[in-house]
């Protein structure tokens, strides 16, 4: 008994103990710089795009493996768009609902093809990543477009002023940031407490205490050390709350609503889920047009990260973002996969990249790496399949 619980918690927590095995590895190998407090802080702002695009990845997944191979592409479309607006004179929020409503209708568009007409979605986001790359070629006219709106670094990360002010008065250590680390900490273990509650009075199967207890305290714990990282280094940045935001957002989506069980549905099996009434065109459709506006909130997180729009942004967007579900657990046949399982795949592709970068290591072989990781995962994910057969 005790092997197969052992054996159980492993299968459960597989990407989990890999991004510890990882960050134990990096922290040897970069003499402890990968835990600076200012490389966590660049590692969330670096990756805010990764954990965007790859919530809507995840989406397009669930939907029976599919992917869309044209969001880096898109990425950098609604950036020019916006760069380009803002650099003649357009106002920020005018800009940014432009460049939100371009990457819906492109979602749409793409949606279109591949719900409606049956165009398989590798051909049909493929043909999207070739047009809108050169689409971003023609709104920037080859050239580099900066970004000086303030207001919308700031808002969107890319500003040195992008993080929430110190009210607490903290002089060494941005107080702010970490009591409301604390807060999300607590606000965490009352959310754990309550539902386990709630399950154990409907009659649902709870799991062991014991068990329970320590996943609360380590993640706890966890949450807690993060906030105070960052508390001593500027605090709490844009990009971590427009993150924080979209995770919470989808993972409400993906659990609690009905659209979110008809994606796992289509993916578990889409002529069950059809004959049982359900309109599987609507779903294929939300999906990659979910996913063009995410491509859009991508954009703009990119140029002001960048503070500029260039015609090379966003290549190989959708490679991170696609290795991200894929890492955190999502099935390569569709409906099986999570938001917190492709948030953990996100930050392990981050730790990886940053990781690799402090220790100097040649671009090409950081490409290498992230290959192996991915086709590990994917290795994993069929093996997993042929024992449950």
């Amino acid at each position: 008994m005790a092997n197969i619980k052992i054996s159980d918690i492993l299968k459960k927590y597989t990407m989990v103990i890999a991004l510890i095995l990882v960050l134990i590895f990096f922290q040897i190998g970069t003499g402890g710089k990968i835990l600076f407090a200012q490389n966590v802080n660049s590692l969330i702002s670096q990756n805010a795009y990764v954990f965007v695009l790859a919530t809507g990845m995840l989406l397009c997944i669930l939907t029976g493996g599919n992917i869309d191979l044209s969001v880096g592409s898109v990425v950098c479309f609604t950036g020019g768009i916006g760069a380009v607006l803002m650099a003649k004179g357009t106002n920020m929020v005018a800009a940014v609902i432009v460049m939100l409503v371009i990457g819906l209708l492109v979602g749409m568009f793409q949606g279109f093809w591949i719900a409606y007409i049956k165009v398989p979605p590798f051909i049909a986001t493929l043909a999207g990543m070739y047009a809108f790359r050169g689409l971003s070629n023609v709104v920037l006219q080859g050239y580099a477009v900066s970004v000086t709106d303030v207001a919308f670094l700031n808002v969107f990360g890319g500003g040195a002023d992008c993080y929430i002010p110190d009210f607490l008065g903290g002089e060494n250590m941005n107080l702010t940031c970490l009591a409301a680390g604390i807060v999300i900490a607590v606000i965490y273990v009352l959310l754990t407490v309550r539902t386990r509650i709630s399950r154990k009075k409907k009659g649902y199967e709870t799991g062991a205490l014991a068990g329970e207890i320590v996943k609360v305290v380590l993640i706890s714990v966890l949450i807690i050390w993060l906030f105070y990282k960052l508390a001593n280094f500027k605090g709490i940045s844009a990009a971590l709350i427009w993150i924080a935001l979209i995770l919470l957002i989808y993972s409400y989506v993906t659990r609690k609503t009905t659209m979110g069980r008809y994606l796992y549905a289509v993916g578990g099996n889409e002529k069950a889920t059809r004959l049982s009434g359900v309109n599987t065109k609507r779903i294929y459709f939300f999906a990659y047009a979910n996913m063009g506006l995410l491509a859009g909130l991508a954009g703009a997180l990119t140029i002001a990260r960048a503070a500029s729009a260039q015609p090379t942004y966003g290549q190989g967007y959708e490679m991170d973002a696609i290795a991200s579900c894929f890492i955190g657990g999502a099935s390569a046949y569709g409906g099986i996969g999570s938001i917190t399982g492709m948030a953990i795949g996100a930050t392990l592709m981050g730790v990886i990249n940053q990781g690799m970068s402090i220790m100097g290591i040649n671009a090409n072989y950081q490409s290498v790496v992230k290959g192996l990781v991915l086709l590990i995962a994917i290795i994993f994910d069929v093996m997993s399949k042929k024992e449950k057969k």
